[in-house]
Formats: structure tokens, C-alpha cells, sequence
């Protein structure tokens, strides 16, 4: 008998090894990819996903500050947040399928594992480069923030949508071309490489977002942008706040009227 796909996703939702979580999420995509996962959801997800003894999470407020941007210091410190935001956005996106893919498509479920494989080798990719520099994801403290826009929106696929891909993810799209030449500019080429990877990626994931939570309103027959605007005033805790990287978010499926009008 073949292993059902939310079976194969709450194994790795529960996976508390970084290694081994990674694993898991590339092996699940590309067994989904080749039709040896059952598209069944026999199990329920978990609440509150796996994770390993280090980093410390604590909460936002509470996280030391990074250094200067220039020393090693400050150039570990950002490596490290980045990590952390990489490794929950696996369980991110395992989650999003695994919850919600039998109310919505085989085609969903493809999408968001695949964003999961993406997460994983972005993990993957970071960590290694935090090796080069004399450190590991587990070594600093990491704010435990991330996971709640999920849990928050545990029950409504159109709110998880709206809020994680399309507001958190986004996020990423507008903040990443800073970063990314600021590394650049401190002569670490392959950080710049790894952070180009990353948000060639992350258009793609926000697209997919997008695309399936317009799906969502039609089917509920509401007005997409409204929708949207409605949910996040809702289910968001945080501010929408410029500046924006238009080009990137008009090429993920995110009109400037869209978001300009909660900022």
C-alpha cells in the first residue's frame, strides 16, 4: 500500500533534525513529482511542527542586536536570521499543503511542495555558507514569530494564502535586492549568488500564492482585491509598509493598487 501525501508531509512537519527536515522535504516533492504519494489526507497536521534544541527562540523584541553589518560578527548574525527564515518557510510550505490540499487541488499540492523543496535547498545553501564562516544555524538565537501567521491561520486557506505567501513572502521580494548588494558590496559573491537564487525563487512562491487565493474568491464569489484587504486586516498582526519592489511583486501576480492601498 502507498504512503497517502499528508502521511509523507506530518513525518516531516515532525522532523526535528535541520538535516534531516530538508531531506525529507526534497524527497517528498520529488516522490509527489513521480506519482508514488497517494493524494489523500488520512492524518491531520500538526499544530506546531518539529524543531531542533538550537536556535533559542525568543521573541522579536527580545533578540540581541546584530553588529555592524561589516564585521564578522554582523555578517553571522544576518546569515543566521536568514537561515532561520529559510527553515521555517520548509515547515511553511508543508504545512500549506498538507492542510489544505484536499479541499483544494493535486495541483495545489504540487505547487507548495515544490516551494517546500525550493525552501529546503535555500536552507541548505545558507547553512553551508555559515560553515565557511566559522559558524551553524543553531549557534545565535532566532525569534519565534514566524510560525504564528501559520498557526493563526490554521483553519481558512484563503487567510493563509492571503497572509503568508502574499504578505510575509512578498516581504522578501522587497527587502532581498538591498541585502543582496550590500553583501555584494562586503566582496562575498557567493552570499550575492545564494541571495539571487533565493529571490528568482521567492517570485515564483508569491506567484503560486496568488494565483491559487485568486482560485479561492472565485469560488467564494468575492472580489479578489477586497478579499485580500479584508483578511490581512484581520489575520495580520504587523504593518505593510513601503518601499516596494514593484517589478518583482507585478512579476509574482501583486498589482501596485493591491498592496498600496493597505500601506
Amino acid at each position: 500500500m502507498r504512503q497517502s501525501v499528508a502521511q509523507a508531509i506530518r513525518g516531516a512537519l515532525l522532523e526535528r533534525d535541520p538535516r534531516a527536515k530538508t531531506m525529507a522535504a526534497r524527497r517528498i516533492a520529488r516522490d509527489w513529482r513521480l506519482g508514488r504519494l497517494d493524494f489523500a489526507f488520512d492524518l491531520e497536521m500538526p499544530d506546531v511542527p518539529g524543531r531542533p534544541d538550537a536556535p533559542e527562540l525568543l521573541p522579536p523584541n527580545r533578540m540581541p542586536k546584530r553588529g555592524k553589518g561589516g564585521s564578522q560578527r554582523g555578517r553571522i548574525a544576518l546569515w543566521h536570521s536568514i537561515a532561520h527564515i529559510e527553515f521555517v518557510a520548509i515547515d511553511l510550505a508543508l504545512d500549506m499543503a498538507g492542510r489544505f490540499g484536499a479541499e483544494m487541488s493535486e495541483a495545489f499540492v504540487g505547487d507548495f511542495l515544490s516551494v517546500a523543496a525550493d525552501e529546503a535547498m535555500h536552507f541548505a545553501l545558507i547553512d553551508r555558507h555559515l560553515r565557511s564562516l566559522g559558524s551553524h544555524y543553531g549557534a545565535l538565537p532566532a525569534h519565534h514569530g514566524l510560525w504564528e501567521a501559520a498557526y493563526d491561520t490554521r483553519h481558512d486557506v484563503a487567510a493563509r494564502l492571503a497572509v503568508v505567501p502574499m504578505v510575509l513572502e512578498a516581504r522578501a521580494l522587497d527587502v532581498t535586492p538591498a541585502t543582496l548588494e550590500r553583501v555584494r558590496a562586503a566582496g562575498d559573491e557567493r552570499g550575492a549568488a545564494i541571495l539571487k537564487r533565493i529571490l528568482d525563487d521567492e517570485i515564483r512562491h508569491v506567484r503560486f500564492g496568488a494565483n491559487h487565493f485568486a482560485a479561492v474568491a472565485e469560488r467564494l464569489n468575492a472580489e479578489r482585491d477586497s478579499l485580500w484587504k479584508l483578511l490581512v486586516s484581520r489575520h495580520f498582526r504587523g504593518a505593510i509598509r513601503p518601499p516596494f519592489n514593484d517589478s518583482a511583486r507585478l512579476a509574482a501576480g501583486l498589482s501596485r493598487d493591491l498592496y498600496h492601498g493597505v500601506a
